[in-house]
């Protein structure tokens, strides 16, 4: 979906988000979540955003996907810890997907509702990679990240006060056509 789809469906994304992310080990305030919502309601209103929702047959929301090209000027990279090369580093806003968010209910976890969602967000992208933030010490989605192509280019606190997560990338050039 785009922007405008996932802005009408905002309560959906914050309940599977919220419910994703006050378990441990990330355990989000309500605040944190508010927070991030703020953040939802100005990444949605980017043309280039793309977002997936899975949901139950019934409609149950049980998982998200979302994110957006990098403009030349993100400062995704300014957050790394570990140094990284300049042709890295180097954004146009068409090479870079940033996917923001990422996540599942409980209940839903284990039956590819990830995989799913994170192909079905990068469906038609032109750009050449994929760029994520991931939390090392949680270990299935790591695992999944590994599987799907994914590699670690070095570590970040992505925001003020966060622990430090993975920064990953996942090469799409010559991969079949989405």
């Amino acid at each position: 979906m785009d922007g405008a789809g996932a802005a009408q469906a905002e309560d959906a994304f914050t309940l599977v988000y919220a419910e994703a992310f006050t378990e441990p080990p990330y355990c989000q305030t309500s605040k944190d979540v508010e927070v991030n919502f703020r953040r939802f309601r100005s990444q949605v209103r980017k043309a280039t955003f793309r977002a997936a929702l899975a949901r139950t047959g019934e409609g149950v929301p049980v998982g998200i996907a979302y994110g957006y090209p990098l403009s030349p000027h993100t400062g995704w990279w300014d957050r790394l810890i570990t140094p990284v090369d300049d042709e890295l580093r180097r954004e146009d806003g068409h090479r870079t997907f940033g996917l923001m968010e990422l996540a599942v209910r409980a209940p839903w976890r284990r039956l590819g509702v990830a995989r799913r969602m994170h192909e079905a967000v990068l469906t038609g992208t032109t750009t050449e990679r994929v760029l994520l933030n991931a939390r090392p010490d949680v270990e299935a989605a790591q695992a999944a990240y590994r599987s799907w192509g994914y590699h670690k280019v070095g570590e970040a606190h992505p925001w003020e006060g966060a622990v430090l997560h993975d920064v990953m990338v996942l090469d799409l050039r010559g991969r079949p056509h989405r």
